[in-house]
């Protein structure tokens, strides 16, 4: 997919192309049994039906479909696909070491219009032989997809790289995220101060705080990733920006009044109440 002896386009702007993060590039993954995929898979599957599913619910739906796992096994499985951070448990989420806890702002607000309010989260996205990560940040008003990326690693630098991508089209009055250690990290919140927004975060365990967001993923796996058995980073790329167009410029939303993102997003007109 990406060739290191082109010497016409520098790996990282071959990165830039394909929609992927550097450091995910030339990370070098520890190898996971083709059995433990198989239950992330089942995993991943699951939670997105019942995102509330913690390690103890989570082990006994698996045990009930006939795999013998434990908890310890299913804990660390969740971990590596980055769910610890949004299910409720007790203090197994590590939080980075330059965490500073900003409160949920988002409780009995009125969105209104575009860009008061922005959000981003991780999800897992399986694929044939392995599996990568994904990060979405969302309009909340109009559920336009600013900005995405894919990595292999958890690696805060492809937050922070859809992040700079968002922020190029324009900047939120408040960002709301989880807890999670990519975006309690130094690098992600310096630039958010930087650009004078608010800082909202999700209370621990409460996996509804980014219903949208959440929503979105639901819709991303049931409409693309669980229909599409992706082979290669290649075909999960091209598949996702194919499903992200649509998403954004034709899929209509009961919420917006029959319109699309990107017509609320872009066309924004004060006059039309949305229902939020």
């Amino acid at each position: 997919m990406i060739e290191n002896n082109n010497k016409e386009i520098p790996i990282t702007r071959q990165c830039e192309l394909l929609g992927i993060s550097r450091s995910g590039y030339y990370y070098q993954p520890k190898m996971i049994s083709p059995y433990n995929l198989h239950l992330m898979n089942l995993i991943d599957e699951q939670y997105t039906r019942m995102p509330f599913y913690g390690v103890n619910r989570m082990t006994a739906y698996l045990i009930r479909q006939g795999y013998q796992v434990n908890v310890k096994r299913v804990r660390r499985l969740m971990r590596i696909m980055g769910l610890e951070a949004i299910y409720p448990k007790r203090s197994l989420s590590i939080p980075s070491k330059d965490y500073g806890k900003y409160p949920y702002l988002l409780k009995d607000i009125i969105i209104g219009h575009p860009n008061q309010v922005w959000c981003a989260d991780i999800t897992y996205i399986r694929m044939a032989k392995g599996f990568l990560y994904l990060i979405a940040i969302m309009d909340w008003y109009s559920r336009y997809v600013l900005s995405w990326k894919l990595s292999n690693t958890l690696d805060v630098s492809f937050c922070t790289e859809a992040l700079y991508d968002a922020l190029s089209i324009s900047t939120p009055e408040i960002f709301n995220t989880d807890q999670g250690s990519q975006f309690t990290s130094k690098e992600w919140i310096e630039i958010l101060k930087s650009h004078n927004i608010e800082i909202s975060m999700d209370s621990r365990g409460r996996v509804f705080d980014n219903i949208f967001i959440e929503r979105l993923w639901r819709s991303v796996k049931y409409e693309e990733v669980y229909i599409n058995n992706y082979e290669t980073v290649k075909d999960a790329i091209r598949g996702l920006t194919r499903y992200f167009m649509l998403y954004n410029n034709e899929r209509l939303h009961e919420s917006l009044g029959y319109m699309t993102p990107y017509e609320v997003y872009y066309k924004y007109d004060r006059r039309i109440n949305i229902a939020s």
